[in-house]
């Protein structure tokens, strides 16, 4: 039977650690604030956008809102973004993805400030990330290096396999393993017999999309087990990109969907958000 990393757990400790900080700044006259953009009406970013304003209220960090409609043009979501940049209330700003087709989601990541880009998706935050030099990093990466810490699972000459290549969790995610000084492989639908690749891993981190992807055969004895994927099945429950089930007996820690990666990314949002005052106010 392997460890379970009980992401909750982990993120109650995140925004506890968060909450006192935004007080203590509170005390100073300085308050947090994230301003988070929504186009269109996704019900999937809706909810979303409705859980972030939920961890900012628990939190003590103000919450602005600002939801467009679907047909808004590229110009009005470009001036939206430029008037949250020069407003000095405002410490992050991040903008839901997807955006509604005819928009331009990399113009816009690249309009919105370096400095208050809470997502960490502008490029000079990926440049920073890359040099290990970095504030912000992508939330989900984020949070799973805080859940390897919290666990006292050290990174440090393991062999790291990250399958996925997204800019948003793997090419970060194996960068800030590398950091860890991990010997970091990078796997990716072309990977060729990628059984060979994943079996030699100390830690597996898993973001595919894919149901169930990774299969017990695919995981070595005493693998770390991290389940990046929210996904479906054939009975419309909520699973990850890992055979749960056949894998857990395997690993000596694994993440479970849901309650295991999902809470860190709110969490680590609000880190971001926090670090991002601190450093507009020359308080880190």
């Amino acid at each position: 039977m392997s460890n379970i990393i009980d992401g909750k757990v982990v993120s109650a400790a995140v925004k506890d650690r968060v909450a006192n900080e935004v007080k203590a700044l509170g005390d100073k006259g300085v308050s947090v604030c994230l301003a988070v953009i929504l186009v269109g009406d996704d019900p999937a970013s809706k909810i979303y956008v409705a859980n972030k304003k939920k961890a900012c209220e628990q939190l003590g960090i103000i919450s602005k809102e600002y939801v467009l409609p679907a047909n808004t043009c590229q110009e009005d979501l470009l001036a939206l973004v430029n008037q949250l940049n020069n407003d000095k209330t405002v410490n992050g700003i991040l903008c839901q993805l997807p955006l509604p087709k005819g928009l331009d989601e990399k113009a816009v990541i690249a309009a919105i400030s370096a400095d208050k880009d809470v997502d960490a998706f502008h490029p000079v935050n990926v440049g920073k990330i890359m040099i290990g030099d970095y504030d912000f990093v992508p939330c989900t990466p984020a949070g799973i290096m805080e859940m390897l810490k919290y666990y006292n699972i050290d990174v440090n000459g393991k062999e790291c396999v990250v399958i996925g290549r997204s800019n948003i969790v793997g090419k970060p995610m194996g960068m800030l393993l590398l950091h860890k000084n991990g010997t970091v492989t990078i796997a990716h639908s072309r990977t060729k017999d990628l059984k060979s690749v994943t079996s030699k891993a100390d830690i597996l981190v898993a973001a595919v999309g894919k149901a169930n992807f990774v299969t017990a055969d695919m995981v070595k004895d005493g693998a770390v087990v991290i389940d990046v994927g929210m996904n479906r099945n054939a009975d419309g429950k909520l699973c990850g990109d890992v055979d749960f089930a056949a894998v857990e007996p395997k690993a000596s820690y694994i993440t479970p969907v849901p309650g295991g990666v999902g809470p860190m990314t709110i969490a680590m949002l609000m880190q971001n958000t926090l670090t991002a005052a601190k450093r507009q106010n020359n308080l880190d």
